[in-house]
């Protein structure tokens, strides 16, 4: 089986988070996981053009006075964005959602830049590397939290209640990542959420984790192993993370010529085993086999009975297993509902 390339660019619309989530809560109230992701500003006259010619997406989305021309919408700046950081052979290095807080193309850009905590130290010498002359000033925000925000299944018009709580935040944005992602929040350090989401509780992180493993998104870098991870293989495309008519950026060349290919053979995909797997007992990049033991991909994280896989997408529909401390684990793969139409025909 085998994905185009270009099948990428347009996400299938969700019924609404409602009937994604299955959280340990109930009704129509929030459920805020406190993630622990670092967060980095990126500030100054230049910081739009810096970031522009190191990511995947297009920063001056962020910037810009007009929304696209196919959207529709009222013309105004994104407020977030996800994108990747590639080394030079187009490989991932660091998975980001940025964040705008100048509200006016008129002021100073000011983005905020969410990372893999255990990465922050490389990522910011990344940035102080190529920053040469620029106007631009790089600090960690260690006075800011940061928040997925995922509404009940009760929740009703959970898109429009948020948005009417944004400006209590510093941010409070749709996760631009996918629909069934929900919201992403950013607050000073010991806020309390309730003002910001009346009737909303703190998660579990776990349960985070497993809404993640289960609609296939990958986060962080057991996800997303640095110098390893592909960004098309990575579905970076279907989570709109990645520009194709921008101008040059860092490990442009292998990602551009493999979209236009068209072809991709392998990508990341939820999968469920037949038994939950013990705590640490799989190792990352594991070996997935086929039934006739022929390489089918391999296993990146997961927890319990659910986790993400890179698999060849000609086997998904086989039986699959992975060997666990001598032990057969059958498991399944499945193709998520929010991603193209198109994708897996």
């Amino acid at each position: 089986m085998l994905v185009r390339a270009g099948a990428a660019v347009r996400p299938r619309r969700t019924a609404g988070l409602r009937r994604l989530w299955r959280g340990a809560g109930s009704g129509g109230a929030a459920a805020c996981f406190p993630l622990g992701r670092a967060l980095v500003a990126v500030r100054g006259a230049e910081a739009a053009a810096f970031l522009q010619g190191l990511l995947t997406n297009d920063v001056t989305r962020l910037l810009a006075g007009e929304a696209p021309p196919s959207s529709g919408a009222a013309a105004a700046p994104a407020r977030a964005l996800y994108a990747h950081a590639l080394n030079v052979q187009g490989r991932c290095l660091y998975d980001l959602i940025l964040y705008r807080l100048h509200e006016s193309p008129a002021e100073e850009p000011h983005i905020l830049l969410e990372c893999d905590s255990g990465v922050l130290d490389a990522m910011q010498k990344h940035l102080k590397l190529y920053k040469i002359r620029r106007k631009v000033n790089i600090a960690p925000c260690l006075d800011l939290s940061l928040w997925a925000v995922v509404p009940g299944e009760e929740a009703g018009d959970a898109a429009g209640s948020l948005a009417q709580r944004a400006d209590r935040a510093l941010v409070l944005t749709p996760d631009p990542r996918t629909e069934v992602m929900g919201w992403r929040l950013i607050t000073k350090k010991g806020a309390n959420l309730s003002e910001i989401i009346p009737g909303s509780y703190i998660g579990n992180l776990q349960d985070y984790h497993r809404h993640r493993y289960k609609q296939g998104i990958p986060e962080g870098v057991k996800d997303l192993p640095p110098g390893v991870a592909l960004p098309l293989e990575s579905n970076l495309a279907y989570m709109n993370g990645i520009s194709f008519t921008k101008g040059c950026y860092i490990g442009q060349e292998l990602t551009a010529r493999t979209y236009h290919m068209g072809v991709i053979r392998k990508r990341l995909l939820p999968v469920h085993f037949s038994a939950p797997l013990p705590n640490d007992s799989v190792p990352e990049g594991a070996e997935i086999f086929t039934e006739s033991g022929k390489s089918a991909g391999k296993f990146r994280a997961g927890g319990g009975e659910l986790g993400i896989a890179l698999l060849r997408l000609a086997n998904i529909n086989e039986p699959l297993s992975l060997n666990v401390a001598g032990e057969k684990v059958k498991l399944t793969a499945n193709i998520p509902e929010w991603w193209p139409k198109s994708a897996g025909k």
